[in-house]
């Protein structure tokens, strides 16, 4: 840092952040707004039954049992076999809600789901679930988890740099003011 007690070399410094910032900051930009995009819309989810079908409510009964899972699954792979005949579906994960007597049943492709009562079975509701879609964008998985991975650390790894860069064009010019109103302090 020694270096930098020039106003000269901390000028010519500060020239090169500002081009390490700008470029990093234009490839860095498209990876910002997608996530950003996404990010917005995620928190959104909950109050819009596009991006994500609501939870039905269920009569609930204390004492009445559960369906079991494998049954819950048999009964889902046929709703949704009902509703779109052409698609061969695996379910991906189940969703048990037992405070809302709901099981959402979430198949791998399509991003279909399933609603189900927990306690007789019975179907609420077969929607497109696009908040995973959303969510898979947001954090790369949707091109593959090693994209992921390395989208993820470019992008976090980017912007700390840019925090750093912003931060010394930031400050700098102040002590090249500072110098030049006092040259020999």
């Amino acid at each position: 840092m020694l270096y930098l007690l020039k106003s000269g070399k901390i000028v010519n410094t500060l020239r090169n952040y500002r081009k390490y910032h700008r470029w990093i900051g234009v490839f860095l930009s498209m990876f910002i707004l997608i996530s950003s995009l996404t990010g917005i819309l995620l928190s959104w989810k909950k109050q819009s039954d596009l991006i994500q079908p609501p939870t039905q409510l269920v009569k609930q009964e204390t004492n009445e049992p559960w369906l079991a899972i494998e049954e819950m699954e048999m009964i889902a792979s046929r709703a949704l076999k009902k509703h779109q005949p052409e698609i061969q579906n695996k379910i991906d994960r189940i969703d048990i809600r037992p405070g809302k007597g709901v099981a959402k049943v979430l198949f791998e492709q399509g991003y279909w789901e399933v609603q189900l009562d927990g306690y007789n079975g019975g179907v609420l509701s077969v929607e497109r679930r696009y908040s995973d879609l959303i969510e898979q964008l947001h954090d790369g998985s949707f091109f593959g988890e090693n994209f992921k991975l390395l989208a993820m650390n470019v992008l976090g790894t980017g912007l700390v740099v840019m925090v750093i860069t912003g931060l010394v064009l930031w400050y700098c010019p102040k002590i090249v003011r500072k110098r030049k109103k006092h040259p020999f302090r």
